[in-house]
């Protein structure tokens, strides 16, 4: 909270990315996941800083400000702007949220060719939130941010509702071991989970991507019956100002190209527009945790997933991260913070309730408790 109180601490949230597999044509940050206030993850995030300005100012008698970065795209930007500008913000103020694009790199077909989103017009894509060093170098971020006083910057995904904005823990933990690079894990609830695991290769702190880990590798377990490789990556992580420089001036472009398999609306022949059911394309991406290897001081810093770690990526039905999942643990966590101040749940009997440990996919909590963020960040009364 001190780091805060005294302006050296920003958030920087990657939101370039469709919602295609959520299957909604806008930014998932306008996602409604159905709790009871109606919130999106956009209004969910924004009262968090406000709340963590609030703590950091209570405790240290400041006047403080976290400014929040928003890395978007072509596809986002627009929506975004317009919606923050819809609803006023959500109270913070204007010249404290900065947003910018990352660049667009054709999609091309599985030999190589590009391919037309609409006569005349190449099928684009983001280049991954690995984009985002080439476009704090693009539109001057990393000069606002000096400008600003900030040091430390907290970088996260979109569709975690459960994430902890500007964490004063987790970077107090990373300002307190001298990192320049950090990064929070989950333990993987089972060996093929697709999430990335952060391990070592050859000495060299990285994620390996799910998709590139061997299931006999992948299923390896401890003398406890633990996993061998058991930290999920989450796409939560800690950058020092200084270590995003030296990424944007010395090592940006040494970064790897992975490839996503995707389906790319195309114009046919014919010149009709074609929505494809398969996929038909690849799109180039480039990953924002590819820059650990660079660090000199990283570390890793494990949390429950029960409490920070509920990512929203599928439509309602699928099995694991959709709305009903999402809002789930939200309401359960809210339910665990009320028992935890000493109130009771009940249901509409009266009879007494027990909060959950935690919400398997599908289940829902006892109790629809929803606790603002401007009431209380993580718990606290």
């Amino acid at each position: 909270l001190l780091q805060i109180s005294e302006n050296r601490v920003g958030v920087l949230l990657l939101a370039g990315g469709q919602g295609t597999r959520l299957g909604v044509q806008y930014p998932k940050g306008m996602y409604n996941v159905g709790l009871p206030s109606g919130k999106t993850l956009y209004q969910i995030q924004a009262e968090r800083i406000h709340k963590i300005q609030e703590l950091a100012d209570r405790k240290h008698g400041s006047k403080c400000t976290v400014p929040w970065y928003i890395m978007t795209s072509e596809f986002t930007l627009a929506p975004t702007e317009k919606f923050f500008k819809e609803n006023g913000y959500f109270g913070l103020e204007p010249s404290n949220i900065v947003m910018f694009e990352q660049r667009m790199i054709p999609a091309v077909t599985f030999d190589g060719k590009v391919i037309l989103q609409a006569k005349g017009k190449l099928a684009m894509a983001p280049d991954g939130n690995g984009g985002l060093y080439q476009a704090l170098v693009d539109h001057k971020v990393l000069e606002d941010m000096k400008k600003r006083g900030v040091e430390y910057l907290h970088v996260y995904c979109v569709d975690n509702i459960l994430v902890k904005m500007a964490d004063p823990v987790f970077i107090g933990f990373c300002v307190s071991k001298g990192a320049d690079c950090g990064a929070k894990v989950v333990e993987k609830a089972y060996p093929a989970e697709p999430v990335g695991v952060v391990c070592r290769v050859r000495g060299v702190s990285q994620v390996v991507e799910y998709s590139e880990i061997q299931p006999e590798t992948a299923e390896l377990r401890g003398p406890g019956g633990e996993l061998v490789y058991n930290a999920g990556n989450i796409c939560n992580h800690f950058f020092t100002r200084a270590f995003l420089q030296d990424v944007a001036e010395k090592f940006e472009g040494q970064l790897q190209q992975h490839v996503a398999i995707k389906k790319v609306p195309f114009v046919d022949t014919c010149g009709n527009q074609v929505k494809p059911t398969e996929p038909n394309g690849i799109k180039m991406e480039k990953f924002v945790f590819d820059v650990f290897p660079f660090s000199r001081n990283f570390v890793v810093f494990e949390v429950v997933r029960e409490d920070e770690f509920s990512p929203l990526k599928n439509a309602d039905g699928a099995a694991t991260d959709s709305p009903i999942t999402a809002r789930n643990s939200l309401l359960a966590q809210h339910c665990r913070w009320a028992a935890a101040a000493g109130a009771t749940l009940s249901d509409e009997h009266g009879n007494t309730l027990s909060p959950p440990a935690s919400i398997s996919a599908g289940d829902s909590p006892p109790a629809h408790c929803e606790i603002s963020p401007l009431v209380s960040y993580f718990g606290e009364v």
